[in-house]
This record gives structure tokens, C-alpha cells and sequence, in this order.
């Protein structure tokens, strides 16, 4: 059972960096506790999200900071148990989210959303599931004409800097793109270059069915597991000991299991989040849609169903799923996007791993020879994961890197 790189995690991360590895002749085995693409993988609004070309940063309006800390949001719940746990890394959040450095973060994040639609069409065509992705973006939905107008006007200079493919359109004309908005709705942006995905899970396992296919390994293991003996690595799997020269951790927002006992201190948290599956009571929408100012997502999946994705819980990440915000968001999504009945019998639970700065851990670990890094995705690892993989790879096999990584590193934590 020796191989020349574990990786460790089976969500798109994982899978793709998997996958880059054994396209450069690499023996690879690919470990979870589950199958691919069940985890955090499984449970987002399925966006390949070309156009998210600035984080998701700390909100700096006073307005909106005095609306979350009274904690009746739709798009914010914090459990007040879990602040002391999160309090130093909410207030580097916030250092870190001033417009100077979230614009410098956006500048870091740039090659790796430039090229994400692009690293997942080529794996999509080889694991022959097109029929899961649509590329026709994803639409912006304002409630107020302020907002809608000045973000409208903002959307201008994505165009002008980025190239990016956009339309505005008002009630009318989403209207008669989308028969099965609501009135509510005042005017919406149309982000072009984006694809969407209609069940994420599928995709993930698609792409482990690719790997497999061309001969890779997939264990069911436990990562906690892992040890270093002499100059190898092993992890203890249901197929026995596993050993390899390299292993990268991929592991999401689990990642903490395995480097806080190897010494490192990364400041890596989880934002909870909830979906919950509902048939269409109007038309069904064609793409994904977001009420930016309720902050959830209504998106068409498989099955002719809609999936609302929350936005962020902050709590403990072994607290028991409290389910406010879908209570919170349900009566606001059914009025505006005509939601009928509950297809699941409980709300998805999810976590997506964050880290400060806004930008993934990507590299080698500084004081362990053959240890790798891939995690930290903040809300985008869907949208990353094929790029990362690809990034990731290129640093182990000794190529060039399409862009520089040093942005990624982990020694920018210290």
C-alpha cells in the first residue's frame, strides 16, 4: 500500500488536487471517512463563481454592524457560546476587510478566479458529466432602487477592469427572463461569466469517478491518523496502513484535526450554513438567483427542485444544527420565488473553512518535510477547488506554477 502522495480529504479539493497529481505520473490514494463529495462539497449553492472578483469581507457599515449585533438577520446568526472561541479571529476578519486590504486580497485572489471556469470545463469533458453544469451565470437581486442602482453602477467597472459580461436589468425584463420572481424584486444584475452546477455532490464524484478510472485509489480512512515514520508518511485506512514520501492536507474545515497536533497555528474557523430543498409552486427558475439583501441563495438543482442555501451561522462546529436562519429565510424565499413544499426531512447542515485574510492555505508546510497544504477556501472551494489542484500540484512536481503562490503560503500566519 505505498504510494507516492496521500491526499487527504475527498471533497472537490481533495478530488481535484488528487486528480492534477496523477495526471503528472504521481501513484495517488485518495482518503475520507466518507465517500467524495459528501461533506462541505455537497452542500453549496452550486456557482462556479468566475465573477467573485472581490472577498466576501467583514461588513464595515455601521448600519449593518448594529443590525447583526441585535442578531434577528436573515443572512447572520451568531450563537453567543461560541464568541469567546471566535473573537480573536472576527476581529483580525475585521483588520483584515479595510478597503486597502480587501482590495489587496482581491489582487491575490485574481489568478485563481480567473481561472477557475476554465480548470473545471477541461475536467468536466473528461469525466463526461456536462449534463450537471449550465452556463448561463447566476443573477444578483436587489429589493430597495438605492441599492439596485448603485450596485448596478458598481457592476461597471467589473466590466471596464475585468472583462467580465454583465446585464442590468429592471423588474420588467427579470420578469420576462425569470416568470417566477416576485414583485418584490426591483431590479437585478446578470452576471454572465459564471456557471452553475446542479447537484455539486454529483460533480465532486464524477470527478472521483475520473480518478479511479484512470487508476487512482480511493480508501475510506482516518486522517487523524496520519504519522510520520522516517522520511514517509502513513494513515490508518480499511484497507490497512497507507504510506507515501508526500501527503497534502485537504481536509476543509476539519483541516485543524490534523495540523494543530503537528504544531501549526492557523487561524482556521468554520461559517455554518443550512439548505433545504423545496418543489416550485411557479415557474422554475433558470438560474441561480441571490436576495442580496436577505443574504441567501435560491438555486435549480436536479430533480426539478429549488435549494436555499443560508447565509452564515457562527457557532460551535460540534454544536447541533439550530436551523434559525432557514426559519428565518423560508417565509421571505417562498413569497419572493414561490417555494412550495419541503423536500428534505431536515435541513442540510454545512461548514465552510475560512480563514482571516480571506485567501486559502495552498503550499508546503514549513517544519515537515513532504506535507502539504490545500484548505481555507472561504465560501469559494467549489469554485477553486480544480485551480487549487492544479496550483498545488505544479508546487509538488517541480513546474512552474501559473502564478506565484507565495500568497498562499501559510508562513503569512506566523
Amino acid at each position: 500500500m505505498d504510494f507516492d502522495v496521500i491526499v487527504l480529504g475527498a471533497g472537490i479539493v481533495g478530488v481535484s488536487s488528487a486528480l492534477h497529481l496523477q495526471d503528472r505520473g504521481q501513484r495517488v490514494a485518495l482518503v475520507d471517512r466518507r465517500a467524495p463529495g459528501e461533506e462541505t462539497s455537497f452542500g453549496n449553492a452550486g456557482l462556479i463563481e468566475r465573477s467573485s472578483i472581490v472577498p466576501y469581507g467583514f461588513p464595515r457599515k455601521l448600519g449593518t454592524l448594529l443590525r447583526y449585533a441585535r442578531n434577528q438577520s436573515t443572512d447572520l446568526y451568531w450563537d453567543y457560546k461560541a464568541l469567546p472561541a471566535y473573537a480573536t479571529w472576527l476581529a483580525r476578519f475585521w483588520w483584515e476587510s479595510s478597503p486597502q486590504r480587501l482590495a489587496a486580497a482581491a489582487r491575490d485572489m485574481m489568478p485563481l478566479i480567473g481561472a477557475c471556469v476554465d480548470e473545471h470545463d477541461r475536467l468536466i469533458a473528461r469525466a463526461g458529466i456536462g449534463h450537471l453544469v449550465h452556463d448561463g451565470g447566476w443573477i444578483e437581486a436587489f429589493r430597495t432602487r438605492v441599492t439596485f442602482e448603485h450596485e448596478a453602477k458598481a457592476s461597471e467597472a467589473a466590466v471596464r477592469e475585468h472583462g467580465l459580461h454583465v446585464s442590468v436589468l429592471d423588474s420588467a425584463a427579470l420578469r420576462a427572463r425569470e416568470p417566477g420572481v416576485g414583485d418584490d424584486i426591483c431590479g437585478a444584475i446578470h452576471w454572465k461569466d459564471p456557471k452553475s452546477v446542479m447537484n455539486p455532490g454529483a460533480l465532486v464524484k464524477g470527478y472521483a469517478h475520473l480518478f479511479e478510472a484512470q487508476g487512482g485509489t480511493f480508501v475510506h480512512g482516518d486522517a487523524t491518523s496520519l504519522r510520520q515514520s522516517g522520511d514517509a508518511w502513513t494513515v490508518e485506512t480499511q484497507q490497512g496502513t497507507l504510506s507515501a514520501k508526500q501527503v497534502v492536507l485537504a481536509l476543509g474545515p476539519w483541516s485543524d484535526t490534523v495540523f494543530e497536533p503537528l504544531g501549526y497555528r492557523i487561524p482556521l474557523r468554520a461559517k455554518r450554513g443550512y439548505h433545504m430543498h423545496y418543489r416550485p409552486a411557479r415557474q422554475m427558475l433558470s438560474v441561480p438567483i441571490v436576495d442580496t439583501e436577505r443574504g441567501y441563495v435560491v438555486a435549480p438543482m436536479e430533480g426539478n427542485r429549488l435549494r436555499v442555501t443560508t447565509g452564515v451561522e457562527i457557532a460551535e462546529r460540534g454544536a447541533p444544527p439550530t436551523g434559525i436562519q432557514l426559519e428565518r429565510v423560508e417565509p421571505v424565499a417562498r413569497a419572493t420565488f414561490g417555494l412550495g413544499e419541503r423536500v428534505d426531512a431536515e435541513p442540510w447542515l454545512g461548514m465552510r473553512p475560512c480563514t482571516p485574510d480571506m485567501r486559502p492555505v495552498i503550499g508546503r508546510a514549513p517544519r515537515h518535510r513532504g506535507l502539504w497544504f490545500a484548505f481555507g477556501h472561504n465560501h469559494h472551494g467549489l469554485t477553486l477547488g480544480p485551480v487549487t489542484g492544479r496550483l498545488l500540484a505544479e508546487m509538488m512536481t517541480g513546474e512552474t506554477p501559473f502564478t506565484d503562490p507565495r500568497a498562499y503560503r501559510v508562513e503569512r500566519f506566523g
